[in-house]
């Protein structure tokens, strides 16, 4: 089957990262994560920077202050620097926008947090798009991550009424649900659903989930 378009993939391994085929969930992230949100000049941190979708879509929200986007691998960084990516340097040329090469789990249970210049900074929002669910996970550094009291420590770094969200690539799932709920005052998931054009367009189901810190 021939799309008639060029398909942008990231591999780690044997393990498909990130393809600019499927941008829904995705874009999703960012847009149900920032409509959570109330007021202006806001602080936003995207685990996990792929090919760039979830952080051009919190750029798209004109409330943005500032993004902060850490990323494990140092080559996806320089991809962007260098414009090997769909969307060129569009990112890296944004001055509202800071890449960061660092393992977001480690930084995640630090005391310093994710800014070495700001130590224990807030965001109003905190996305994670790392791995394909809690239960099917990229690699070893976020064992332990998806926990009530791992997850609850992030609210270290979350302002009042600030928003955590996860991606999955699987639908909704009740006990992530609930895994949230017990670590936030507020917790739900948003089902995504979009079609995939290499299975005649069959309907595809993926989730974010988010908690809001109370």
């Amino acid at each position: 089957m021939s799309l008639q378009t060029d398909v942008f993939e990231i591999l780690l391994g044997d393990e498909h990262l990130m393809s600019s085929l499927f941008t829904a969930s995705e874009i999703a992230l960012a847009d149900k994560g920032m409509a959570a949100l109330k007021g202006d000049r806001l602080d936003v941190l995207v685990g996990g920077l792929g090919l760039g979708y979830t952080a051009s879509a919190v750029l798209a929200d004109e409330r943005v202050h500032a993004l902060d986007v850490v990323d494990l691998l140092e080559p996806v960084i320089r991809w962007h620097r260098e414009g090997l990516v769909p969307m060129k340097t569009a990112l890296a040329d944004n001055p509202k926008c800071r890449l960061v090469q660092g393992d977001f789990f480690t930084l995640a249970t630090s005391q310093e947090g994710f800014d070495a210049e700001c130590r224990g900074r807030r965001y109003d929002a905190i996305l994670i798009d790392i791995d394909h669910t809690p239960e099917r996970l990229l690699h070893g550094g976020s064992q332990g991550f998806y926990t009530t009291e791992a997850l609850g420590a992030v609210q270290r770094f979350l302002k009042p009424g600030g928003i955590v969200g996860l991606w999955s690539d699987e639908a909704p799932d009740d006990a992530i649900t609930s895994l949230l709920a017990s670590a936030f005052g507020e917790a739900w998931a948003e089902p995504v659903v979009f079609e995939n054009p290499l299975q005649d367009g069959r309907e595809v189901t993926q989730a974010v989930y988010l908690g809001r810190k109370i």
